[in-house]
């Protein structure tokens, strides 16, 4: 019998000897291949999920230093070239008194990345080893990286946007500069990275930190 304020027990699809279908939520018996209802190819779990997830937030981690360290954005001004990688675009903007497009910059192309590193690493390392986060506060980070995921580009829809609308040749141009690439790249790779994790390993957590008294 659980303990007042323990967390209980949840009968999972495994638990009860079934086969839960990843992405209609059908269940199958053991030994079905296909799930009846979409097709999908069923998996108890995702084989070699967590290494997945690592593997693509490594690549993405690696591929957001040089999109820090390169200019993310090349403006020309009467034959001037000036280039700005996304932290020197920030400070740029708020000396011109754009404080507003500044902060839109900052939170997507900085925070918003930091934070679903951080997300997903930690998520993925609660799920491997005993830390002390319920399945409910696992299921909210989950939730919570999906979300931000498709805030994430907010930074390159910028540059490609100027770069496309105030291009006056001589006068004033701008121009993606090598930094977006590799950030489109770590962006990509977060989300492949987010998307490589299988939530199911969430219920699996909750069982394994089910505390036993006897």
């Amino acid at each position: 019998m659980a303990h007042a304020g323990s967390p209980q027990p949840v009968l999972t699809a495994r638990a009860a000897g079934l086969i839960g279908c990843a992405t209609c939520g059908c269940v199958s018996r053991p030994g079905t291949a296909h799930c009846p209802r979409c097709g999908s190819v069923l998996h108890s779990r995702r084989p070699g999920s967590l290494s997945k997830v690592w593997a693509w937030w490594l690549a993405g981690l690696i591929a957001y230093i040089p999109a820090n360290l390169f200019p993310m954005l090349e403006s020309t001004f009467l034959g001037r070239r000036t280039d700005s990688t996304i932290v020197g675009g920030v400070v740029d903007l708020v000396h011109h008194g754009a404080y507003f497009i500044a902060g839109v910059v900052f939170f997507a192309s900085v925070l918003i990345p930091v934070g679903k590193f951080i997300a997903v690493g930690y998520l993925a390392y609660s799920l491997r080893y005993r830390v002390q986060l319920s399945g409910h506060m696992r299921t909210l980070l989950y939730e919570i990286v999906e979300f931000i995921g498709r805030w994430s580009m907010v930074d390159v829809f910028v540059v490609a946007i100027l770069a496309a609308l105030v291009n006056l040749g001589f006068v004033v141009g701008f121009r993606p500069g090598p930094a977006a690439v590799f950030f489109a790249l770590s962006v990509a790779c977060t989300m492949v990275s987010a998307l490589s994790l299988d939530p199911r390993l969430i219920w699996d957590a909750v069982e394994r930190d089910v505390p036993d008294h006897g």
